[in-house]
């Protein structure tokens, strides 16, 4: 910045670095592995919104590591369950865990006895598909 006459500009250089600085993204956020929990298989999560959480719970033979804020709740299941399955909206799945576009880490309000963090995918899925309606992928007719 310059001095003259008492008032300050800036310099293009810094205006530049400015600007970019204001469009840099957000380091995306992943759901964490509990301490004392081991992923051998990776880490991907299937998110709801959080009306539907509760609706899903007691639909599940078992029920992996589960995060939740206001919006959504995250279900951890291995890493490519989303392989050939077309997970009904308004479910989305997130690879690696990562949390598009989440304003802070949701709290882990369900935690597995055991070491490992997974839901099942195949009965998420299927909970999901009847609470929304929706055939699952395998039952839709092939068209030619």
């Amino acid at each position: 910045m310059r001095a003259s006459s008492g008032i300050r500009t800036l310099g293009l250089d810094t205006m530049v670095r400015l600007q970019r600085g204001r469009r840099a993204p957000r380091t995306p956020l992943r759901l964490p592995v509990p301490d004392g929990m081991t992923a051998p298989l990776g880490c991907d999560a299937v998110a709801v919104p959080a009306r539907l959480g509760p609706l899903v719970l007691p639909r599940l033979p078992r029920v992996g590591c589960v995060y939740a804020d206001e919006a959504h709740w995250w279900w951890i299941v291995p890493s490519d369950s989303d392989y050939a399955l077309e997970w009904p909206a308004p479910a989305r799945y997130a690879a690696g865990a990562v949390l598009p576009d989440a304003p802070g880490l949701p709290r882990l309000i369900h935690r597995p006895d055991g070491t490992v963090p997974y839901t099942p995918p195949i009965p998420l899925y299927l909970a999901l598909c009847r609470l929304t309606d929706t055939t699952p992928t395998w039952s839709r007719p092939v068209s030619a």
